[in-house]
């Protein structure tokens, strides 16, 4: 079947792909194996690692890109999704790639698609795949979209696999317990090839899949620790055939980036990769991810900007914001299949005045709604809704005095719109 796609720019593929499926999330392999096999992509790099998890995932991701490259390897990595621009989306040996390079990766999927059906998620994948192969990388890091076993990504067969937390979200399509969705994440763990987990408590059925997978599994807690040391500006790492002593601070701010290093570490320690405690040591204190806890001074009121979207998330943020001398401005957009009252709550510790937003799309909810939630699970605050993020944000830079501090959360679009207006 011809292609029916006229366009020659990156925004016009990726306009066209967002109906090339007739729903926006269609979990399933059977469509990506098939053009995985067709242009021969099922060993995109030497050393492929695939992480998924709740939450962590991309913090896990640099982590892992900032030590190998510190290390001499060339890598690829491949996140999703993006906050400003697609071209975020994949990096080799620490680049972005150009638009031109994208659309020659979709133009060559296109032409092997033959009338197969590809969601959005799906076509990118395949896309970069196809990337990192033409770059011919060394290491391949592939972020999880959705779940796991039925995510796009699982059609490469990892030679480890990383689940970095199990917790509550997208319980409408992965299950409404931590059991159904370890399970879905469990879903990238290979036979006989070894897995780490980073989640202290991982769910029975992760447990009994590796199992009966026959996956090395490694297991925080277990098979590896982690420490503060005594003056608490370092900390120990502990594998099952390497310590690493007086480790850096991570680059990546909060006490729970120390979750995804150490689970960095773990997954080179279980794969034939030589690395240098120099690389680790640059490695952490060079990784870089926006939206995770990024902050910047717009006049003297700090802003800080966070995708957390669900409620193991709201609480990392939380506990990493601590108390703040002055106000708490919160401006909170969330898409109406999260759980945005327990998300609220959580926030609520913060003490903050809320500056409710609507978002827009098929997910999104209006702040009026959102508000509305607000007062049913009584929730203590000032709050106001507002349209959209922009009037949102304008709204709490007026407000907002010296000393003050602005948190903007709840999605990547809600981090992405702020962090568009501010830099204007």
């Amino acid at each position: 079947m011809p292609s029916a796609f006229g366009g020659t720019t990156l925004a016009e593929w990726l306009a066209w792909q967002q109906h090339l499926h007739p729903q926006a999330i269609d979990l399933g392999l059977e469509r990506v194996l098939t053009l995985v096999q067709r242009l021969g992509l099922q060993r995109p790099a030497h050393t492929v690692i695939t992480v998924g998890g709740t939450n962590g995932k991309g913090s896990t991701v640099v982590f892992l890109e900032s030590i190998l490259r510190a290390a001499g390897y060339r890598v690829g990595s491949y996140l999703s999704p993006h906050l400003l621009r697609y071209n975020e989306r994949l990096r080799i040996a620490g680049q972005e790639l150009s638009d031109a390079e994208w659309c020659q990766a979709f133009a060559t999927v296109e032409a092997a698609r033959i009338g197969q059906s590809l969601t959005y998620f799906e076509f990118g994948t395949l896309a970069a795949l196809w990337l990192m192969q033409h770059h011919r990388i060394e290491v391949a890091l592939l972020e999880v979209g959705l779940g796991g076993r039925l995510d796009a990504t699982n059609a490469i067969d990892s030679d480890c696999a990383v689940v970095t937390t199990i917790a509550l979200d997208h319980c409408a399509w992965l299950g409404a317990d931590r059991d159904s969705i370890g399970y879905e994440k469990a879903g990238i763990f290979r036979s006989g090839r070894p897995a780490v987990c980073a989640d202290p408590q991982p769910p029975e059925r992760l447990l009994r899949h590796a199992a009966a997978q026959g996956t090395r599994l490694y297991c925080y807690g277990q098979e590896y620790h982690y420490w503060l040391d005594s003056e608490r500006s370092g900390w120990t790492w502990q594998g099952r055939q390497r310590q690493c002593h007086g480790l850096p601070q991570p680059s990546l701010a909060g006490a729970h980036q120390l979750a995804n290093a150490a689970a960095a570490l773990m997954t080179l320690e279980t794969l034939p990769l030589t690395v240098a405690d120099t690389a680790i040591h640059h490695g952490l204190t060079h990784a870089r991810l926006p939206g995770r806890l990024q902050r910047r001074y717009l006049g003297a009121v700090e802003w800080v900007y966070d995708v957390a979207h669900n409620p193991q998330a709201a609480a990392a943020l939380v506990a990493a914001l601590g108390a703040s001398a002055g106000r708490t401005h919160l401006v909170l957009a969330l898409l109406a299949d999260k759980d945005s009252v327990a998300v609220s709550r959580i926030l609520a510790e913060l003490q903050p005045i809320g500056y409710l937003a609507g978002l827009e799309g098929e997910r999104g909810q209006a702040g009026e709604q959102l508000a509305q939630q607000w007062v049913k699970a009584g929730i203590n605050a000032v709050c106001r809704p507002f349209i959209g993020v922009a009037e949102a944000c304008a709204a709490a830079a007026a407000a907002a005095r010296p000393g003050d501090r602005v948190v903007v959360c709840g999605s990547f679009q809600t981090v992405a719109c702020a962090w568009a207006i501010s830099d204007v």
